[in-house]
């Protein structure tokens, strides 16, 4: 595949598709500032109806992920994320004025329901356009957006409450997705068929491409036979247990940074972060030598293992030095977030391109429940306990049997193959996953 042709598929969309799912974490986690802003006082929310409205989200993203995938796959992603962007977009700034906490447990939850499109369409509409040696970095470049936007979010957001209060944060983060739907629709495409913008030659390279990948896969006819593959089981569970360390410790840094310290919503703003920046680097070095070595387990256990240990050390250090602390919290924020990008390369590796989508919204299904429960547990054992003690070791452990169901994972892979995409016509047999 040419230079030419692989410069034209990431200039073109990528930046596209990085500030949409950017857009899509704004409004979902902007909850955790706002929450410790002030909103939980004002509408009289009680510590327990706090950790269940930061987790509800999440059971909306649930129960419509496979839904989404299949007309994604089906239809179109192109579509299905236009309507997505406009309508969270009207729902998280309808967040600023409500007045009942029964109507915002509504709102948070049809979020969810909304935003459970974004993650399978946006897999499966790269699988239409990147290899397998360059989808682990495409993956990174999509869900960098999730620690960028909270480093930036984390700032402005802070900013916004403390001069217009929660209420106009949330009405103002909520616009900027309506606007984007219509950039969206004028600048993405399907599938490189559908592309104006490239020749008859560069499609055919490209479509060449897809077809010599699916050379020495097994044939799966429907998404219930491929998700009794016992490689999408295990992946289910581990993304579950993995999901819980990395959104209990988004929902409720700024809360934990809040108990800790002494400093203003501005500071904590500042210092929650820091984390996030940590993750944007360990992410593109992760993305970059597992499409490189074409080995994805390698990139992602032994950093899950190392948030485990920090969260662990944190824990240990209890509230005796708040810095130390907070330096080992940095480490396991980031940690966390530098696999994804080899993770959600693996199932396009293992199952036929007409699967591959629904299996992978299975998976991120589980790991929105997962989600729930990082949310909303976390936010559990900080009231009760009134310390962080209990959630840290709570994360740990769910990081512990997430690296357990990495290493253990079995699943084959495409046959290798340079990242110029040349694979063995002839080859049916292909290696154990790395």
């Amino acid at each position: 595949m040419s230079e030419k042709l692989a410069s034209s598929r990431w200039s073109r969309l990528m930046p596209v598709i990085f500030i949409t799912y950017s857009l899509a974490y704004l409004d979902r986690s902007n909850y955790s500032l706002g929450a410790a802003a002030g909103m939980a006082k004002d509408l009289n929310i009680t510590a327990s109806a706090s950790a269940f409205l930061a987790a509800l989200f999440f059971l909306g993203y649930f129960f419509f992920q496979v839904p989404s995938a299949s007309y994604a796959q089906r239809r179109s992603a192109k579509k299905l994320i236009f309507y997505a962007l406009i309508l969270w977009g009207i729902l998280a700034s309808c967040i600023g004025i409500v007045t009942n906490i029964w109507v915002l447990f509504v709102i948070r939850f049809a979020i969810g329901i909304v935003e459970a499109a974004i993650m399978p369409a946006m897999l499966i509409l790269l699988s239409n356009w990147f290899t397998s040696g360059e989808r682990s970095k495409a993956n990174t470049f999509l869900i960098l957006g999730n620690p960028v936007t909270v480093l930036w979010m984390s700032v402005v957001s802070a900013y916004l409450v403390s001069s217009v209060g929660w209420r106009w944060m949330f009405i103002i983060e909520g616009l900027p997705s309506i606007i984007w739907a219509f950039v969206w629709l004028r600048m993405i495409d399907n599938s490189p068929n559908d592309a104006k913008w490239l020749s008859a030659g560069q499609k055919k390279d490209i479509n060449d491409e897809f077809a010599r990948e699916q050379v020495g896969l097994h044939a799966v006819p429907n998404y219930r036979e491929a998700f009794k593959q016992k490689a999408v089981i295990q992946l289910c569970i581990q993304y579950f247990f993995w999901s819980i360390g990395v959104y209990g410790f988004v929902m409720w840094l700024p809360s934990i940074i809040k108990t800790a310290s002494s400093f203003d919503i501005v500071i904590i703003g500042w210092l929650t972060a820091i984390p996030y920046l940590l993750a944007t680097v360990l992410m593109v070095v992760a993305s970059f030598f597992s499409d490189r070595l074409l080995k994805r387990k390698l990139f992602i256990w032994p950093f899950l293992l190392v948030a485990a240990v920090a969260f662990y050390a944190s824990y240990l250090v209890g509230t005796s030095n708040f810095w130390l602390s907070f330096i080992l919290l940095v480490i396991a924020g980031g940690a966390m977030y530098a696999p994804y990008g080899p993770f959600f390369a693996i199932v396009p590796e293992i199952l036929p391109k007409n699967v591959a989508g629904g299996a992978m919204a299975l998976v991120n299904s589980f790991g929105a429940l997962g989600s729930f429960a990082g949310a909303y547990f976390v936010g559990f054992l900080n009231n009760v306990t009134g310390s962080n003690d209990a959630s840290y070791i709570f994360m740990a452990l769910s990081l512990i049997i997430a690296v357990v169901f990495t290493i253990v994972v079995k699943a084959v892979s495409t046959p290798d193959f340079k990242l110029q995409g040349t694979i063995p016509a002839a080859s049916t047999s292909a290696p154990a996953l790395q």
